[in-house]
């Protein structure tokens, strides 16, 4: 049986930390190229669902995935819709639930997924290949969305200086490959000696992050895996940016009882039956090796959580706030 090579961030420490059981039931909700479902599969004698939006992700698996028979079940749906995927199936609850968060290896190589500023290529960024897309959201949103989508997902200080550079530029042509928004920000926001990054990073994830409403898909599917774990089960996520951390970190904080929890279920102040406990009290972070093999796992996190057998919470009080977008471009998405 042959796979291919792809090994997600902190494969060891997800896999020990998700523990599979025999006959226990696992949903990897950002399958990729299918590393944390064989590394599951390999371990015990379970089963797994296998979640993606990308449908390139699920049809390339296809010609191995078959090898595992019934144990492995790919589901092309983002993870934000684990509840429907699982009942579509016959499906309930689970065992645990692995995350591996942000945008896969595959799809940064490949140009023409639009997705990174070093190839160049049509400026797309979804991962579900739907629309809009980001040339759109260059395209028609207004200097002052563009601003605060770069600001409040890419972190990026200069947000509205390269927002106004993109609207004087897309005044005279389209800006519709990778490599023309990445010159446009480059030239508005210069690399300085100091800068460890691109000058175009935060604005390309700014614009994925919007583009695939990553940041809601994360909250909603967090709810969900609270609500499908049976208990003792386990709740394993690697996150790559502040912004997804910060949601996963007030999550667990919120339903390991460690503050207060405000909610239409609790009155504010008053304390509710934890639903999780901490697996680790602080984040685990990859070793020098991997560092070195993979740049990429260099800001990776991974945070883990067993379910206890309070009833879930079920509410949205650590997810962020929506961005204060003007009417006209909510109305558009």
């Amino acid at each position: 049986m042959s796979f291919p090579a792809h090994a997600p961030v902190m494969e060891h420490e997800a896999i020990a930390a998700l523990a599979p059981i025999d006959r226990g039931v696992y949903v990897d909700a950002t399958f990729g190229g299918g590393g944390y479902s064989r590394s599951i599969l390999a371990v015990a004698n379970c089963a797994v669902y296998g979640f993606d939006r990308d449908p390139t992700a699920i049809e390339r698996a296809r010609a191995w995935a078959s090898a595992y028979g019934e144990r492995l079940k790919l589901v092309n749906r983002p993870f934000a819709e684990l509840e429907e995927g699982l009942a579509d199936d016959g499906g309930g609850a689970i065992d645990g639930a692995v995350f591996d968060l942000g945008v896969s290896s595959m799809q940064i190589d490949e140009a023409e997924r639009g997705f990174s500023f070093t190839r160049d290529g049509p400026l797309s960024m979804r991962m579900d290949g739907g629309a809009p897309n980001a040339a759109d959201v260059v395209a028609r949103a207004s200097e002052g969305d563009l601003a605060a989508i770069f600001k409040i997902y890419g972190e990026e200080r200069h947000a509205r200086r390269i927002a106004r550079a993109i609207v004087k530029a897309r005044a005279s042509a389209p800006i519709d490959t990778t490599g023309k928004l990445a010159r446009i920000v480059e030239t508005a926001s210069p690399r300085r000696p100091q800068d460890r990054i691109h000058p175009a990073t935060r604005v390309f994830q700014a614009l994925r992050i919007f583009v695939n409403d990553e940041l809601g898909q994360l909250a909603r599917a967090l709810v969900s895996v609270e609500k499908l774990l049976r208990p003792a089960g386990r709740l394993v996520v690697v996150t790559f940016h502040s912004l997804e951390d910060r949601i996963v970190k007030r999550f667990l904080v919120e339903r390991t009882g460690a503050a207060p929890a405000p909610s239409r279920h609790a009155p504010r102040g008053e304390a509710t039956s934890p639903s999780f406990r901490l697996l680790f009290s602080k984040p685990q972070i990859p070793g020098e090796a991997e560092i070195a093999e993979n740049p990429r796992a260099r800001s990776a996190k991974l945070r883990a959580a067993i379910r206890l057998d309070a009833p879930p919470l079920v509410s949205f009080d650590f997810a962020p706030e929506p961005l204060p977008l003007s009417r006209a471009l909510q109305e558009w998405r």
